[in-house]
C-alpha cells in the first residue's frame, strides 16, 4: 500500500464522465475496450442524450453509429439503450446505489456495479478488472487460477475496507502503466520482491 501510494497518490477513475449516469453507461461500454477508447466516443455519445430520459427514446442505429469504434457495439447499444429505459421505469432516472438493483440492469455484473458503488457512492467495493486481476495474481493475493469474484474476496480480507475505493484504482494504474500484460517493467518495479514472475 505504502508503494502504491508512492507510485500513484492520485490514481483515479480515467473514464471521462460528469455525474452518476455518464459513469454508469461508461462503464458498461467499458467491457473488452480501453478507457481511451470509450472516452473517444462518449462525449458525442452524452452530448445527444445527457441523461436517462433522452437515451431511453435514443434510435438504436444513432446510438450503434456513434460508439462503432469501441467494438460489440450492437449489442452495448441494446444494453445502454435498455438499461435507460429501466432507469426510468423503475428508479426515475437515477442510478441506484443499491447492488441488486444496480446488477438488474442489462450490461451491469459484479465489477460494473463495484465501480459505481465505490466511485458514485463512497461504498467500500473492490472491482476486478483485467489490471487489478493480473496485478493480484502476480504479487501472490490470489491464485493463477482464482475467477474474478475469487480475486474480490481476497483483495477484500488482505487490505483494510477504508482502502478498497483508493486500491482499486491504484491496482489498476499499476497494471495498465508498470505491471503489463505483455511487457511489465520489472526492472524498475517497487514491488520485484514480492512478485512472483
Amino acid at each position: 500500500m505504502k508503494k502504491l501510494d508512492e507510485l500513484y497518490p492520485k490514481a483515479h477513475c480515467e473514464l471521462i464522465h460528469r455525474n452518476n449516469f455518464e459513469l454508469l453507461v461508461a462503464v458498461v461500454l467499458s467491457a473488452q475496450t480501453t478507457d481511451e477508447r470509450v472516452n473517444s466516443v462518449t462525449p458525442l455519445l452524452f452530448a445527444k442524450y445527457p441523461d436517462a430520459c433522452k437515451l431511453a427514446e435514443a434510435d438504436l442505429k444513432d446510438v450503434e453509429e456513434i460508439i462503432r469504434p469501441i467494438g460489440l457495439y450492437h449489442n452495448k447499444a441494446i444494453n445502454i439503450i435498455k438499461l435507460a429505459r429501466m432507469l426510468v421505469e423503475n428508479f426515475a432516472g437515477e442510478v441506484p446505489d443499491d447492488r441488486e438493483k444496480l446488477e438488474s440492469l442489462p450490461g451491469v455484473g459484479r465489477k460494473t456495479a463495484n465501480v459505481i458503488l465505490s466511485n458514485c457512492f463512497d461504498v467500500p467495493a473492490f472491482a476486478v478488472d483485467t489490471h487489478v486481476s493480473r496485478v493480484s495474481k502476480r504479487l501472490g493475493i490470489a491464485d493463477k487460477q482464482d475467477e474474478p469474484d475469487k480475486i474480490e474476496e481476497k483483495l477484500m480480507d488482505y487490505f483494510p475496507k477504508k482502502y478498497w475505493g483508493k486500491l482499486h484504482h491504484q491496482f489498476i494504474f499499476f497494471g495498465r502503466y508498470k505491471c503489463k500484460a505483455a511487457k511489465p517493467d520489472c526492472a524498475d518495479c517497487p514491488l520485484k520482491k514480492i512478485c512472483t514472475i
